[in-house]
C-alpha cells in the first residue's frame, strides 16, 4: 500500500508520479493507494491518479483507492470520475471548505 500525505499538487507531481510508478513496480497484482489524508487534490493530482489506472491495466494489475479524504472525494465528483476510481457518489464537506 502507498499512503499519500498531504497536498496532490503541481509543486509535488514529479515525486507523487515517481513514487506510484515504483509502487506499480513492485506490487504483484493489485495497489493500493491510501488517500486519506491528502490535503488538497488539483488536476495535476488527477493526472497521477489517472496514470496510475492505465498504468495498471496496461501491466495486467488492479488500483484501488482504499482511503480517500474530503479533498479527493470533492475532486472527483466534481470531474465526474468518481465512478472510475470505484469512489462513492456523494461528496462530503466539512466545515473547512463550505
Amino acid at each position: 500500500m502507498l499512503r499519500i500525505e498531504g497536498p496532490m499538487t503541481f509543486d509535488r507531481a514529479i515525486e507523487l508520479r515517481d513514487a506510484v510508478l515504483v509502487a506499480l513496480d513492485r506490487q504483484p497484482a493489485l495497489i493500493e493507494l491510501d488517500l486519506s489524508v491528502v490535503t488538497e487534490l488539483d488536476s495535476a493530482g488527477v493526472q497521477i491518479l489517472l496514470l496510475a489506472k492505465l498504468t495498471a491495466a496496461a501491466r495486467n494489475k488492479a488500483l484501488r483507492l482504499a482511503g480517500q479524504s474530503s479533498a479527493v472525494l470533492r475532486t472527483l465528483e466534481l470531474l465526474h470520475l468518481s465512478a472510475h476510481f470505484g469512489a462513492p457518489s456523494f461528496v462530503l464537506f466539512d466545515e473547512a471548505f463550505p
